[in-house]
């Protein structure tokens, strides 16, 4: 696991090149303690830092072709590289190592762009072609790999895993993307491609890039597809099980210490009853009521293996969110941000590689929010016969559904029956229908200053997306919706900032193209149905855990800010920062402060939008106000 800087381009007359580079390089040293690598010549200056996970000795990078024509620098891990690397050597490819860096370029000397099709794993790549000076790159299917450009004023193009590395190259500005802050408002974390930094772009997942001559094309190359077979559901429940068991075993390729993280959660633990690590790592709070690692420390017990458990205690989570932030490089406020960071860096005391089980509602169906809001068997059975109406008339029952007063089951009802195109606001938010947001779009603006405000929704942002699948199942639709989002842009993102701030690497597991096509094969009533969310997955998972584990709810990281906002000395701090003078530039204090006291006393549940605010806020100090003093950290 790495991190990669490079600029390329515009006018190249930049004095001091590799001082500029080591700079940058240096900002990413978390992602890779273990060494760091150059090229520079008069078209490209590349970086990387490294954490060694494949060949220790010998996997430095760059890494060359035989002729010295070619380059590589990489981010990440291809788990089939030694089955691609069978292939090659019939073929003539002599290699020098046996890392995987060096077999995804030899791959892209045999195949090109088509080397895309033949790797599973998590990645970032570049290659420089010295003869041609070109770059080709790209980013791994699901964007588990972060990845950043932009173009600054002289033309030069500029890349890294992290945005943070911008800053040290002089003639970067750093300004406010004023369209994020509302997007961030509205979802937790900013939707948007450009980022909160003016100019600067996620590189779109599943894509590849060529760049030449201040050129830039980019390109899609994969995309999640939804196929149902006609295969029974015990056979499918077979081919989810030999599916993800093929993958966590292959995720298993390392020449070091791996581990896994354990939860109560079905995800996690139907990795680690596969995996069976050495080490199994969970996170609690000092709260026991947002505990849960009792059941893990159980299933880790009946595993045999070594349970590890550290505590969250709410004056470090405070103590630390600055630095939280500040390694993320765009506010989240997601609240599990908290116990992930915590729980990496101890995870990182006895691994350097640890497994997790994200993904898995995405591709299985795991969220209530795809339809399941009620657990009353009336409610849902009577929900299901009414869904085998034609389309038209499942509409406008919809449309009456949604004017009605609140009575027991009518969100279960209004999201089984109406198009989600129309109202599905992601997974961000606990689904209600005429509130689907943590701010909802007009709310939002009450609290922003006239020149953060604008008429955009959650919904707008993911209208082309919807057109994509437009011929996919309402639930298939708001599957695909949640991977180019919310798990794109929010849970991707913090896995793997977060984790890579500690040296340590995340990997997860079900994401993996094979384990896709399966996913996108299971008809989606073997998925959700009026049993449960996911359910033919968690049947499979039920060949390897007891049934109390394969029949978990949905639990997420359960994070007690409602205690905390509700505590003098906590309230006081996020009091203290509400009222600070830049503030007012952004936001209408007095709102901000009544929304505080209100949630404090009881008279609303305003926690998720405070901390949302409370995010942002904390991160824009760091980047705006203090960002020297961060820089430091690497």
């Amino acid at each position: 696991m790495c991190g990669i800087v490079g600029f390329a381009g515009g006018l190249f007359d930049l004095p001091k090149k590799k001082e500029v580079l080591n700079q940058q390089m240096d900002v990413i040293k978390h992602r890779g303690p273990s060494g760091a690598g150059d090229f520079i010549d008069d078209k490209v200056a590349l970086g990387f830092r490294r954490l060694s996970i494949i060949d220790l000795t010998k996997g430095g990078q760059p890494i060359y072709n035989e002729d010295h024509t070619k380059l590589i620098f990489f981010n990440g891990e291809v788990y089939n590289y030694r089955e691609i690397r069978k292939e090659l050597e019939p073929l003539g490819h002599e290699f020098k190592t046996d890392s995987d860096t060096e077999t995804i370029l030899h791959a892209y000397e045999q195949w090109g762009k088509d080397v895309l099709k033949k790797i599973r794993g998590m990645f970032v790549f570049v290659i420089y072609d010295l003869q041609t000076k070109t770059l080709f790159g790209a980013r791994d299917f699901f964007g588990i790999k972060p990845l950043y450009y932009t173009t600054l004023d002289d033309g030069t193009f500029m890349f890294s895993s992290e945005i943070k590395t911008f800053m040290r190259h002089p003639e970067f500005k750093r300004t406010l993307n004023k369209k994020a802050l509302k997007s961030f408002m509205m979802n937790q974390y900013n939707d948007l491609q450009e980022t909160f930094f003016e100019g600067v772009f996620r590189f779109p997942a599943g894509h590849y890039f060529t760049y030449k001559d201040g050129q830039l094309d980019i390109e899609k190359y994969w995309d999640m597809q939804f196929d149902p077979s006609n295969l029974s559901f015990e056979e499918e429940v077979k081919k989810i099980d030999a599916s993800v068991e093929e993958s966590i075993k292959m995720h298993n390729v390392a020449d070091v210490p791996v581990g896994a993280f354990l939860s109560e959660g079905v995800d996690s633990s139907y990795v680690t009853s596969i995996l069976q690590p050495q080490e199994v790592f969970s996170v609690g709070f000092d709260d026991q009521t947002y505990n849960e690692v009792t059941a893990a420390h159980a299933l880790a017990d009946e595993l045999g293996l070594n349970f590890n458990e550290t505590k969250v205690k709410a004056d470090d989570a405070f103590a630390e969110f600055d630095k939280i932030q500040y390694y993320l490089d765009e506010p989240d406020g997601n609240p599990s941000c908290v116990p992930l960071w915590f729980l990496s860096r101890f995870a990182r005391e006895k691994v350097t590689v640890a497994l997790s089980g994200e993904g898995a509602d995405e591709l299985f169906a795991g969220y209530v929010n795809y339809g399941m809001h009620s657990h009353n068997t009336t409610i849902k059975a009577f929900t299901s016969s009414l869904k085998k109406l034609p389309k038209g008339a499942r509409a406008k029952l919809a449309k009456t559904v949604k004017k009605m007063p609140a009575f027991p089951g009518r969100v279960h009802l209004y999201t089984n029956l109406a198009n989600p195109k129309e109202f599905y606001a992601g997974q961000s938010v606990i689904y209600d229908i005429e509130n689907p947001s943590i701010f909802g779009s007009d709310e939002a603006n009450q609290y922003l200053k006239p020149a953060y405000q604008n008429d955009t929704t959650i919904q707008e942002n993911y209208q082309a997306d919807f057109d994509r699948v437009k011929d996919a199942d309402p639930v298939s639709q708001m599957q695909y919706i949640d991977m180019h989002h919310f798990m794109l842009n929010d849970i991707l993102q913090k896995a793997d900032k977060l984790s890579m701030a500690h040296s340590l690497e995340l990997r997860v597991p079900f994401l993996d193209p094979e384990v896709a096509k399966t996913a996108g094969q299971v008809p989606t009533e073997y998925l959700i149905n009026s049993k449960d969310t996911k359910y033919a997955y968690r049947q499979a998972s039920a060949k390897h855990l007891p049934a109390a584990w394969a029949n978990r709810p949905k639990l997420g990281f359960p994070v007690p800010i409602k205690q905390w906002l509700e505590t003098d000395k906590y309230y006081e701090q996020v009091k203290a920062l509400f009222s600070e003078d830049f503030v007012s530039e952004f936001f209408d204090q007095g709102q901000l402060l009544a929304l505080l006291d209100a949630n404090k006393e009881q008279r609303i549940n305003g926690r998720r939008k405070i901390w949302t605010i409370y995010t942002f806020l904390t991160w824009y100090k760091v980047y705006f106000i203090n960002i020297e003093d961060y820089l430091v950290l690497g």
